[in-house]
């Protein structure tokens, strides 16, 4: 299971400023809910100086609190503050995230430069660059997976993986991933990713596909009988799972996680697949 800190946990279980700003001084947005983590960071600038911050996401836990936690980073700030404020700043300020989640706090520091510029009146800098996309699982292009590497030293490409999430996929542009790191470093080649054996997915590989039986083959019939559900992250093999309205008092009904969204999983995803039901 993820090492996660405390604080991690408080943003996650207590986002603050959810939502967005009222006539917002710039917009930010970037990822994709067909390719895993979105989110939207609005911003609300009196002269120079943020004084307003919200956000809405789609993601994992440790997306939510990376973006709680950006929010409370940024307000009262004046915009160059702001953007000294970096990936590695955010998860230092949630006490840490795994390896593997770092591309949440990526994804935080994409969104402030993009809601900066769009106040400024610029383009992003992939919107401005013309850049090859690498990874079309996750529309992941060059430029970005060479500036995560200069910034933070990665040098494999699991490493880029954890970043950007390019790679975590199909698995298809890791050779690409590996000329990037080689033709930015010159080093001797870079170590792949392991390749996978038959059956075996990896993290992200997993989270999708949950992702899309959760809201194609579970949602629908749960809604049809006034309930709902909401993936709140997958932990390697544990997938946590909120219920809603009719669906939170099924149990007294003879209705189990187990027996129903837990069989569903391991049917159609993995089955070694264990579901946890955690309260709102």
């Amino acid at each position: 299971m993820w090492d996660y800190s405390e604080k991690v946990y408080d943003h996650f279980l207590h986002p603050r400023n959810v939502g967005e700003v009222e006539e917002p001084s710039g917009v930010g947005e970037v990822g994709n809910i067909t390719c895993g983590d979105a989110l939207k960071l609005t911003l609300k600038i009196d002269g120079d100086r943020i004084v307003d911050a919200k956000f809405k996401t789609f993601g994992c836990g440790s997306a939510i609190a990376s973006a709680s936690a950006l929010t409370e980073l940024i307000k009262g700030k004046t915009l160059d503050e702001a953007m000294t404020i970096s990936d590695e700043v955010i998860a230092e300020f949630l006490g840490g995230l795994p390896p593997e989640k770092m591309h949440c706090s990526v994804m935080g520091r994409d969104a402030l430069e993009a809601a900066i510029a769009d106040y400024r009146g610029e383009e992003a800098k992939d919107a401005a660059e013309e850049s090859r996309l690498v990874c079309t699982c996750f529309g992941v292009t060059e430029n970005q997976i060479e500036r995560v590497a200069r910034e933070r030293n990665l040098h494999t490409a699991e490493e880029i993986t954890n970043y950007t999430k390019a790679g975590g996929g199909c698995g298809g542009c890791v050779p690409q991933i590996e000329g990037i790191l080689h033709r930015i470093w010159g080093d001797a080649p870079v170590a792949a990713v392991p390749e996978l054996k038959k059956g075996k997915l990896t993290n992200i590989q997993r989270i999708q596909l949950v992702t899309d039986v959760i809201e194609k083959e579970i949602r629908p019939s749960l809604q049809a009988d006034g309930g709902d559900i909401e993936l709140v992250d997958v932990d390697s093999k544990l997938v946590l799972v909120r219920l809603k309205g009719n669906c939170r008092g099924c149990a007294a009904a003879g209705f189990t996680l187990a027996n129903f969204v837990q069989e569903k999983l391991r049917e159609l995803v993995e089955n070694d697949l264990l579901v946890q039901e955690v309260s709102e």
